[in-house]
This record gives structure tokens, C-alpha cells and sequence, in this order.
């Protein structure tokens, strides 16, 4: 019965995580085994302000800039 906790920043939508619910279980039953009925997957949303790296809090940095799309 693996149990894999996701720690994230606060603002995914339900659907988002659904999805990755559903990748998650997929890949843990593949590599692991098992039945995708006894893996839980928890997640844990976390406000930038709550979250530090390098000793600077996510709250502090500037947002990245957004990504340009890909080349088909």
C-alpha cells in the first residue's frame, strides 16, 4: 500500500491534480506492482511564503518568465 505525499505550490486546479493523480498511481503500479486501488497519493498544497531554497522564501523571488510555446 505505497503512499506517495506531493508537496506543491498552492494554486493547482482539481483537474490538474487529478491528472497527475492518475500518472502517479500509473507509474507507481509499473514500477512497483500492486493494484492502483492500495496506492495514495496526498497532496500537500504549500504557500510560496512557506517554502524557502537557498535560504530565500519562493514569495521573495521574481515569478519566472512564462515559457514560449514549443515548435511542433
Amino acid at each position: 500500500m505505497p503512499t506517495v505525499h506531493v508537496q506543491l505550490f498552492k494554486g493547482r486546479t482539481a483537474d490538474q491534480k487529478r491528472a497527475a493523480a492518475v500518472a502517479i498511481t500509473e507509474a507507481v503500479v509499473k514500477t512497483l506492482g500492486g493494484n492502483a486501488d492500495t496506492v495514495d497519493v496526498i497532496f500537500h498544497d504549500i504557500e510560496r511564503h512557506d517554502w524557502a531554497t537557498g535560504g530565500v522564501l519562493w514569495s521573495d523571488k521574481a515569478p519566472a518568465p512564462p515559457q514560449a510555446p514549443k515548435a511542433p
